[in-house]
């Protein structure tokens, strides 16, 4: 893809100048503006990025003493380990010495950490354990030099850190969609298939892309045939009726209709987003495959299928869509202004056996097809966005209203601190 330079004559004081003038549009899409500024990328990394509470794995990913994985955000990378007390941590991968990366590989087990560069020995919990020959200098304290912290947080089996050592708590906004989560089973859960989809755009197109289901009737045929949330509510309103009036029956759980929406400026606390609602797919579609058949065993406590699915937020960048037989994560990931790491993870019940229980190219079809298809107009859309004759147009007010609300929380976020950095 050839993109054309970003932004150089740029400034805090011209973003001040692009959010105002963007606020002037409510309903209207970005200015390519904040696509291509180095300005604006820095301000949501300080602003937005690592003051959001983001999903980083699952539990099943730690799950003795010392096993560890890396998440990968903007320039940093964070190890996630389980110490030898059980306890799960989210350490900054940088020794504090000279700041070399403790931790080499993507995943792992390892007794300490020890910094490749000069030795430094640190304990799975951060804390320093040994810092080679360092007794000679005069009042140093091994206490001040642990491995920085980020916050984390582990909810349902999912982990989830906050670089914001002010955030507010997430748990007290999962809470609010526990009803409609727990029943999948997820600390249990088995992780079938894991995927990254790079994709050559800045992060708020690929996530403004998942916000919207106007593209999915022309975009994603497949995806179209079995979920009602590609048609206007008006038009599949009978159906989710029928649907929600049947779920628990035909489930066997208790609640799993149950509806909450707390995201973005509705939040509680910032970064701390949470949502989740329940809605049908179009008759004779049990779950999301290529013919709507099951393709693995019922998750958790279902006892069968109603015909719905989980529609599911967890903080400002993670999604989940549920099905009674298996469970697909998105996570969207900024890698540079013009990157996007979109991942995708598929759970299935934890006792399932791929080749016995299900098999994984049944799996994982219906929803890599619409992964490789959002990763072709969303590059379509990074190239179009890039023109100098590119002007916003107005979003959908129903099919694009999450992208409305999304671009008042975003500005908001930007205009944080303006003054100061003015």
């Amino acid at each position: 893809m050839t993109l054309i330079a970003t932004e150089t004559n740029d400034s805090p004081a011209r973003l001040a100048e692009m959010a105002a003038a963007q606020r002037q549009r409510p309903g209207f899409a970005v200015d390519a503006y904040f696509y291509r500024s180095q300005v604006v990328y820095r301000k949501e990394l300080d602003e937005i990025l690592y003051r959001s509470w983001l999903y980083a794995g699952h539990v099943s990913q730690v799950a003795k003493p010392g096993d560890y994985f890396t998440y990968e955000l903007g320039e940093d990378s964070i190890v996630v380990v389980r110490d030898n007390q059980g306890e799960i941590h989210a350490l900054m991968n940088i020794c504090r010495h000279r700041g070399a990366r403790v931790c080499e590989g993507p995943e792992g087990s390892l007794k300490t950490f020890v910094c490749p560069y000069h030795g430094w020995v640190y304990e799975l919990d951060g804390r320093l354990k040994a810092a080679r020959a360092m007794q000679g200098k005069a009042g140093f304290d091994p206490a001040r030099y642990a491995l920085k912290r980020a916050k984390c947080t582990v909810y349902e089996g999912l982990i989830f850190i906050n670089c914001d050592p002010e955030a507010g708590p997430f748990d007290t906004s999962l809470n609010t969609i526990e009803p409609a989560l727990r029943p999948y089973g997820l600390p249990g859960a088995k992780i079938a298939h894991h995927q990254n989809y790079p994709v050559e755009a800045n992060w708020k197109l690929v996530l403004e892309n998942y916000l919207e289901c106007y593209h999915c009737a022309t975009a994603h045929r497949a995806y179209a045939r079995l979920h009602t949330l590609e048609a206007l509510g008006a038009e599949v309103k009978a159906l989710n009726e029928k649907m929600l009036d049947r779920a628990e029956v035909e489930t066997g759980v208790a609640g799993i209709a149950h509806d909450h929406y707390q995201a973005y400026c509705s939040s509680p606390d910032f970064g701390c987003c949470a949502y989740t609602s329940r809605y049908a797919l179009y008759d004779g579609f049990k779950t999301g495959s290529r013919g709507g058949e099951p393709v693995a065993p019922l998750m958790g406590e279902f006892k069968g299928y109603d015909g719905g699915a989980g529609d599911f937020q967890l903080g400002p960048l993670a999604f989940m869509l549920n099905y009674p037989d298996h469970c697909v994560l998105y996570r969207f990931t900024p890698r540079g202004i013009d990157n996007t790491d979109m991942d995708l993870v598929w759970f299935v019940r934890g006792d399932a056996e791929e080749g016995r229980d299900y098999d994984h190219d049944a799996l994982t079809w219906l929803w890599d097809r619409t992964s490789r298809e959002d990763q072709y107009i969303i590059t379509r859309n990074s190239e179009g966005v890039h023109s100098r004759f590119f002007e916003p147009g107005p979003y959908h007010p129903e099919h694009e209203s999450m992208c409305i609300e999304f671009v008042d929380w975003y500005l908001s976020a930007l205009e944080r601190n303006q003054a100061s950095q003015s």
